[in-house]
């Protein structure tokens, strides 16, 4: 069983960035492939991008791809997504999901989340 907590939402200018993390308890947060969605207004949960259990790979959505970037710190049990070059069409709730499996786009593939943060991106 993993329990993730989210932090760092917020709004944002058009242009601006943020970091969002993601820390892990109850269960080793290495053993566990890590991934990141979000849910715009109005729209269904779509895949962010993820990493592997020891951050060797990492996976991208290509709406976010070249802005957005994936890392963990397995000693301190957190993951982080931080956002650059944000675009008012990045405004949702963004979610962080571990897997027991490997490291893959569909919600599915996933096994625990976090409670979700708001991003907005103002134009």
């Amino acid at each position: 069983q993993v329990q993730l907590v989210q932090s760092g939402g917020g709004s944002v200018q058009a242009g601006g960035s943020l970091r969002l993390s993601c820390a892990a308890s109850g269960r080793t947060f290495s053993s566990y492939a890590m991934g990141w969605f979000r849910r715009a207004p109005g729209k269904e949960r779509e895949f962010v991008g993820g990493i592997t259990w020891n951050g060797d790979y990492t996976l991208y959505a290509d709406s976010v791809k070249g802005r957005f970037t994936i890392s963990r710190d397995n000693a301190k049990n957190i993951q982080y997504l931080n956002m650059t070059t944000l675009k008012p069409e990045d405004t949702a709730v963004y979610y962080c999901a571990a897997a027991r499996t490997q490291l893959g786009r569909a919600s599915s593939n996933y096994d625990y989340w976090g409670q979700g943060t708001q991003v907005t991106v103002s134009s």
